[in-house]
């Protein structure tokens, strides 16, 4: 794996955003990768960042278009060769169905949906901006913690997975917190006059 990443970065910030369209090595490790070239003065913190958002939103709205234009058909005869396991796709779309459009939002820090959840927005047919702005909002605060974990540990950017663990835990605890205030928001709204 790390001779892959070596590869990514002689590419540059087009490296890393190609590794995160393609997704053969999790994000959380690219990013991490990004945030050490950017502790050894390679890169720049921002650019990383910037990098990361782009080849994570492209990532995704290819999965939202396969969902659009082949729906359910397609995957269900093309989706393990994308690595979309049958389960992860019922799991996403019973999601989708029971939380709504926002759930694109929330998904993405559940590593079991995380990915899978475009397919449902495409299949029924989200709009585009919304989508486009939901998978933006959350990839932007993942990419920035996890290159800002893996400036910090430099060398030992490969110890990621353990150092990383209590902020997800954290990031999931203040997800779930704000949708719930977001639910009980929405529900209050619909008794005002």
């Amino acid at each position: 794996m790390v001779e892959l990443l070596n590869l990514v970065s002689q590419f540059g910030y087009i490296g890393i955003a190609l590794a995160l369209m393609i997704e053969v090595i999790p994000s959380e490790l690219v990013l991490a990768y990004g945030g050490y070239l950017v502790s050894s003065g390679d890169f720049n913190f921002y650019g990383i960042v910037l990098a990361g958002l782009i080849g994570g939103v492209i990532a995704q709205l290819f999965l939202y278009w396969i969902g659009y234009y082949g729906g359910r058909p397609f995957l269900d005869k093309f989706g393990k060769y994308l690595l979309l396991s049958k389960h992860h796709l019922e799991l996403s779309e019973r999601w989708f169905e029971k939380y709504g459009t926002g759930v694109i939002f929330f998904a993405r820090f559940i590593p079991l949906v995380r990915h899978a959840i475009s397919v449902p927005a495409g299949i029924s047919k989200m709009s585009l901006s919304r989508f486009l702005t939901f998978t933006t909002l959350a990839i932007l605060p993942w990419s920035f913690i996890f290159i800002y974990l893996g400036e910090k540990l430099g060398r030992n950017w490969e110890n990621i997975q353990t150092v990383a663990a209590p902020y997800v835990d954290l990031s999931i605890v203040v997800i779930v917190a704000v949708a719930c205030v977001f639910l009980i928001w929405k529900y209050l709204r619909r008794f005002k006059p």
